[in-house]
């Protein structure tokens, strides 16, 4: 039987933990910035940030102190009280964005569980309990709830649970005759990612966004925005809707929102919002101290010209770096996303092989990601250095060459 004191290696892995993942074969044991470090003192340029959630880099100064700070203050006080933190936060975000009112819950899937609830209620204590339809798409990805992996657009994650909550639609993304084809009275919410993230980093037009904001109008239906992977920066606005300069009704942030620290937020109307009530939704630990503090840091350091402005910049340099690699290597058919959230797709020949580039890319000592088997992804931090991104494009190149030969 292993004890405390038997050494922690990748095995361990496969001997104590549910095989829900396949992580890679280092691990890693320290982070600064965007280099971080495995147990062997192996060094990686980091432009996976942890599925877009370190914003800030590993560690970044403001939000250790944050930590400590809040650490040695008040770390949890349940939903029967209220907190400092998460005031300010909620303040903060409602000064910066449509919203009039905030939740704050643990994660993105408890975000879109919240919002899809709040949808639903909404539309049954305001018009009526038949009208209950969600409009989605297909390839979305919201969760992994059964609610929330319901309304997502991927039989993969949703087949095999058995009887999937009803009235839950899936229509082609950037399709809006295929929406105004399953529109009605009977539509309570229409749900989507401005960029699908897990779905090949696909970018929503401005005309498909505005036409879902009019239809929903027409059908006094909720437009809902999933921007729990392009918010908080990520696409050189705070929130992507101000790119596009679409309202929704309810928007759902996370990943970034803590820089690292697990939290998530809801964000609405006083309209909207007010149709729920006390118990009609809770969390115990959504808007606790430690996170709300740690978010509130990395708000304050996201929401700045500096930060905001810094994003295409650097995007720029990442696609010239990924020209460059194709120019050679013959490999992407498209590079594309929005700000740092950048899809590279691959050609023909190499379709189905988006993980064989992720794992060949951390042999050279970058960590990259994949947006399903056929887009390599890179959502690194939003203020990753000139210098750190040409050393860790320089070692992608080297693997994409290991790859096509």
């Amino acid at each position: 039987m292993a004890t405390e004191q038997a050494a922690i290696t990748r095995a361990t892995f496969d001997e104590v933990i549910l095989p829900i993942y396949a992580p890679a074969e280092f691990i890693p044991v320290k982070g600064k910035g965007s280099r971080v470090w495995d147990q062997q003192g192996n060094e990686y340029v980091d432009f996976a940030g942890g599925i877009a959630v370190t914003a800030l880099g590993h560690c970044h100064p403001a939000l250790v102190d944050a930590l400590k700070s809040q650490g040695e203050t008040l770390w949890h006080t349940s939903n029967v009280f209220t907190n400092e933190p998460a005031l300010k936060l909620g303040r903060k975000l409602v000064a910066s964005t449509f919203a009039e009112r905030v939740v704050f819950m643990n994660s993105g899937t408890e975000a879109n569980e919240t919002a899809f609830k709040l949808a639903r209620y909404y539309a049954s204590t305001r018009h009526s309990p038949y009208k209950s339809k969600i409009i989605a798409f297909n390839n979305a990805f919201h969760g992994r709830s059964f609610f929330t992996v319901s309304v997502g657009g991927q039989a993969k994650y949703s087949d095999g649970f058995g009887p999937k909550p009803a009235d839950i639609i899936h229509v082609p993304f950037n399709d809006l005759h295929a929406v105004k084809a399953v529109m009605d009275s009977h539509t309570c919410a229409v749900v989507v990612e401005p960029i699908q993230g897990e779905g090949g980093v696909l970018a929503a037009t401005p005309e498909f966004l505005k036409g879902l904001r009019e239809l929903c109008d027409e059908h006094q239906a909720l437009l809902v925005f999933d921007e729990v992977q392009s918010g908080m920066g990520r696409t050189g606005s705070l929130f992507a809707y101000q790119h596009y300069g679409v309202t929704p009704d309810i928007l759902t942030s996370a990943k970034a929102l803590g820089g690292g620290f697990p939290v998530s937020v809801v964000l609405t109307t006083e309209e909207i919002a007010s149709a729920f009530h006390v118990g009609s939704h809770g969390s115990t630990y959504g808007g606790n101290p430690l996170a709300c503090a740690v978010a509130g840091a990395a708000f304050d350091i996201i929401n700045t010209p500096e930060v905001l402005g810094g994003v295409n910049a650097r995007r720029e340099r990442f696609v010239k770096h990924l020209q460059n690699i194709d120019t050679e290597c013959d490999v992407f058919s498209d590079v594309r996303g929005m700000g740092l959230l950048i899809g590279a797709e691959l050609k023909p020949q190499y379709k189905g092989r988006a993980r064989d580039f992720l794992h060949a890319a951390a042999h050279e000592g970058v960590m990259v990601l994949n947006a399903g088997p056929d887009v390599m992804r890179f959502a690194p931090s939003l203020v990753v250095e000139d210098a750190d991104i040409d050393e860790g494009m320089a070692r992608f190149a080297a693997a994409v060459k290991k790859i096509v030969g």
